[in-house]
């Protein structure tokens, strides 16, 4: 749980943490589209590079990013065991009824690296944006959507409230374990199932404590007026600097590229 890096702020002086957070969500679903976009090894090749380039801007240390990929090996195994086993095509290793093919091999690896790439590109967007930074932003740009009669405000709030909750959460569960190992609770030996029974025990009071927060957190929202977005002006107004035009500039041209790289390398 201490692994978990997405939704957690790393305070930093670097470009990208200057940079308006429209541009930085704009950015993650323009690299997140462009992860299911290419196909080839130069194209991986060359979002890897520019996954780089932001890390390197970010001034975020490089292997505290990365723990943040500890958090998701299961989902990263059990994804790489289906590929593997579940793919047709040309076999190359049999176990009994399972066979291990070729397209399978390609298709696990190709998931493991779109994966990865996923998992750091997002984590570049919360660990640069503060998440009133990031209610401003979506709001800001999804404003549109209020043609269509839909809380754009509202909808922006709780999804920062719930990604401010994620270090908050994963505070808690440490705490309670430590708390419980220290009155002899045993979470790391046995079987899966006795591992599994020895999470009911820490779910219970994270659950309580949760609800809780929620409950002062909802207290103390209306105990300062708040009645939603309608009125309500920004102390930090968001303004288009010229940083952030280059920014833009510099995504379609990423995104040029990766279309470039599709149609020469399929």
């Amino acid at each position: 749980m201490r692994e978990i890096t997405l939704g957690q702020y790393y305070p930093a002086d670097s470009v990208l943490h200057k940079l308006d957070p429209r541009v930085k969500l704009f950015g993650t679903f323009l690299f997140i589209i462009s992860l299911f976009i290419v196909e080839s090894i130069p194209g991986y090749l060359f979002s890897g590079l520019f996954l780089l380039a932001m890390i390197l801007a970010s001034k975020v240390p490089f292997s505290f990013m990365v723990r943040g990929l500890r958090a998701v090996v299961i989902l990263i195994v059990i994804t790489v065991v289906f590929d593997l086993f579940l793919t047709p095509g040309e076999a190359l290793v049999t176990f009994g009824i399972f066979t291990i093919t070729k397209e399978g091999v390609r298709f696990a690896i190709k998931m493991v690296v779109r994966l990865c790439f996923l998992i750091l590109g997002s984590s570049i967007m919360t660990l640069t944006t503060t998440p009133n930074e990031l209610t401003d932003g979506l709001e800001k740009g999804l404003s549109w959507l209020k043609i269509f009669k839909v809380p754009v405000h509202e909808i922006a709030m709780m999804m920062s409230i719930a990604l401010s909750f994620i270090p908050i959460l994963v505070e808690e569960t440490d705490r309670i374990m430590k708390a419980q190992m220290a009155r002899g609770a045993d979470f790391e030996s046995g079987n899966i199932i006795k591992k599994v029974k020895a999470m009911v025990p820490l779910l219970v009071p994270l659950f309580v404590s949760a609800f809780r927060r929620a409950n002062d957190l909802a207290l103390a929202m209306e105990a300062r007026c708040y009645h939603g977005g309608d009125g309500r002006t920004k102390m930090k107004p968001l303004v288009y600097k010229r940083r952030d035009r280059i920014a833009y500039a510099l995504l379609f041209l990423f995104f040029a590229g990766i279309i470039l790289i599709r149609g020469f390398f399929g």
